[in-house]
């Protein structure tokens, strides 16, 4: 089993992309404005220019949107950017603070989605203290000629989504609302990756419940309660998607393309998946809990027939011996030359018969 783990481990780590945060459309680092891009007929547009230039840009030529990406921005940062692109000061206050749930909401021409980003923590060892599962948060704001992108947490980078959706500029010519879709499509990708990442660490404790030693084994079950807590940090991040995935795909919904509704269809299909994985890993886990609740009792009732055994047979020797300890003058056998031995040979016996008893019956 550690072998093929540290296998999954290595096949997992291979197919991620590294990202090279020196680079200014990726690194979190410094000002809060991560990028802004001018896209037209799907296609980026060269150069960089500041927020209010790029809206300029747009609106004179009537096509294509910009796409702006901010990290954990500060409210004196992201006032000046709420103004111009006329958002509403309720979302402006969720973007800014963060700690939201996974959400979807309109104010007037402009949607606001609310993603948990997840990352598999790799470790080891899985302990009673090890993270294993790790979140962040990402905002959305769409209108019909911008895109806003809010992130909170040092993963969910989206410079290789970016990158990805430019190369299909057909795509991206359907406005913003692509770039809405292929942000989800990436969240609910990540949820199953982490998913099967939680499920080599199940086996693992699958595994070591269920072998030959288990029930003497330490920590077993701190091991599975903290599984089942980082198992519903994932449930949080997941579950709370499934109404706003279900609206993107049926409803009409302002600056949502009606081409790429169809294809929120396939994420919110993902996400039931992944929905459906987390109950089931949470009812094994359960399972795996009180399997291993059920060994330790059966452990302990061993170790409590054993004590009673030998106890028993202890208590063969004592009773004799506090007998001929009780000093009255007429007692039994007291003067004979042979009584020492005769009594010892008796406790002996009746040691040796009560214990073969108690193999007998599975007790020793």
């Amino acid at each position: 089993m550690p072998v093929i783990r540290n296998l999954r481990r290595a096949v997992r780590g291979a197919k991620r992309r590294t990202v090279d945060l020196s680079h200014p459309s990726r690194s979190p680092l410094g000002n809060a404005v991560v990028n802004c891009v001018v896209y037209e007929h799907g296609v980026r547009q060269s150069g960089t220019c500041p927020v209010d230039e790029a809206m300029q840009r747009v609106g004179k030529s009537g096509e294509g949107f910009v796409w702006l990406g901010l990290h954990e921005p500060s409210e004196e940062e992201f006032a000046r950017i709420a103004e111009l692109f006329e958002l509403h000061p309720l979302a402006v206050e969720d973007a800014v603070h963060a700690h939201q749930r996974p959400k979807l909401e309109a104010y007037g021409e402009t949607l606001f989605a609310v993603f948990k980003t997840c990352r598999y923590v790799e470790h080891q060892e899985l302990t009673a203290t090890s993270e294993v599962v790790d979140t962040g948060e990402l905002m959305v704001f769409t209108g019909h000629q911008f895109v806003i992108t809010v992130r909170h947490g040092r993963h969910g980078s989206l410079g290789p989504l970016r990158e990805g959706l430019e190369k299909t500029p057909e795509l991206l010519a359907k406005g913003p609302s692509s770039v809405l879709h292929a942000i989800a499509d990436h969240v609910v990708d990540e949820f199953l990756a982490v998913a099967d990442a939680v499920q080599d660490d199940i086996d693992h404790v699958e595994t070591a419940v269920f072998s030959e030693h288990a029930a003497r084994a330490q920590g077993e079950a701190g091991r599975i309660y903290q599984l089942k807590r980082e198992l519903l940090e994932l449930r949080r991040a997941v579950t709370p998607l499934d109404r706003p995935l279900q609206a993107l795909a049926t409803r009409s919904l302002p600056s949502v393309d009606a081409d790429i509704r169809t294809y929120f269809r396939d994420v919110a299909d993902h996400q039931a998946r992944v929905t459906e994985q987390i109950t089931a890993y949470d009812a094994l886990l359960d399972s795996i809990l009180q399997a291993h609740l059920a060994q330790v009792t059966v452990a302990q009732n061993e170790d409590m027939r054993k004590i009673t055994a030998w106890a028993a047979i202890v208590a063969v020797p004592t009773m004799v011996c506090g007998v001929y300890g009780m000093n009255f003058d007429h007692m039994p056998e007291l003067r004979w030359r042979y009584g020492y031995p005769l009594t010892l040979t008796v406790i002996t016996l009746a040691c040796f018969v009560i214990h073969r008893g108690f193999r007998r019956n599975g007790w020793l």
